[in-house]
């Protein structure tokens, strides 16, 4: 089957399709036929080599989230059909490897069927970023009313976290450049903010006394810290430990523990049939031009995400 790959850790230019052996399903799994794998920010530091690799073997595969139809189901499997259409997480590195692949194992759990009248490219931006998103509300704790903060909210991590915030009960305030203002009201945010240097203190001036959470999407930290109340919690994306600031709690996200969360991924599937959460292609593009999606994507000022197709 082909990969998209690298057999030396590095830029955009390192990525290229390769032929290698066939997978099928085993107890407790299926195999998808992937046609649409959505290309996310944790895909180019795999492609770098910033990630473990000694559990996998060249070629290294990025890519987090797929979209597809189950062609084969191995024993001990029920509920699924030869034929359905769905979505699912995959985790790089480990395990059945990423999801730039022609067939992808996925065990039970891994997956759910696509949402109602949503595309097989749209939905392949779902699985990781969402599965992200619930966990950051999650670490989060808030109940409704209280309030939370949201960088990067034109990113479509950002997206979905204001969304499912809103949906909760929970008052946002969201940042944005100007360009992006448009789209940042859309999502439903109370409030929306300039992103940067004075983000901490424009929504000070809408809280005095600081934000209960912030959900830094876009990895300002430093910068956006004061931002929070005294007891407050800041989530990290790319697991940085804090810095240290008095009163705040500083917790990570790691959505490799979500690779099984079936429900999540239910309540996923049902936010999009909704319109809760509204995914978000940037464009979709032939796996052959994964190198130049990596690279635009480096570039920055991406909405949406880049879908690749085989």
């Amino acid at each position: 089957m082909k990969v998209v790959g690298v057999t030396q850790f590095g830029g955009p230019e390192a990525l290229a399709v390769h032929e290698i052996e066939d997978v099928h399903a085993g107890s407790g799994s299926v195999r998808i036929a992937v046609q649409a794998f959505a290309v996310n920010p944790t895909d180019t530091g795999v492609r770098a080599g910033e990630r473990d690799s000694s559990a996998q073997t060249a070629p290294y595969v990025p890519g987090m989230d797929a979209a597809g139809v189950i062609d084969e189901i191995g024993p001990d499997v029920e509920g699924w059909s030869v034929g359905d259409q769905v979505m699912a997480i995959a985790l790089p590195l480990t395990g059945h490897g990423g999801a730039y692949v022609e067939h992808l194992v996925a065990p039970v759990g891994s997956f759910t069927r696509i949402p109602r009248d949503t595309s097989i490219e749209e939905a392949s931006t779902v699985p990781m970023n969402g599965l992200t998103a619930i966990q950051m509300l999650e670490l989060a704790g808030l109940e409704r009313g209280q309030t939370l903060a949201v960088t990067g909210a034109a990113g479509l991590l950002g997206n979905y976290v204001v969304q499912l915030a809103k949906a909760a009960g929970i008052t946002v305030i969201a940042d944005t450049s100007e360009k992006d203002q448009a789209l940042v009201h859309s999502l439903g945010a109370d409030h929306v903010v300039p992103r940067g240097d004075g983000f901490a203190e424009a929504v000070r001036a809408i809280v005095p006394e600081g934000v209960d959470a912030l959900a830094d999407c876009a990895v300002q930290r430093d910068v956006v810290v004061p931002a929070l109340r005294d007891g407050g919690v800041f989530i990290d994306v790319r697991g940085w430990k804090g810095n240290g600031a008095e009163g705040i709690r500083f917790t990570q996200v790691f959505v490799f523990n979500e690779y099984r969360s079936f429900d999540k991924l239910e309540h996923l599937r049902h936010a999009v049939e909704g319109g809760t959460i509204v995914p978000r292609v940037a464009e979709v593009l032939p796996a052959s031009r994964a190198a130049e999606a990596h690279e635009r994507l480096e570039a920055g000022g991406t909405r949406g995400r880049f879908v690749l197709t085989w």
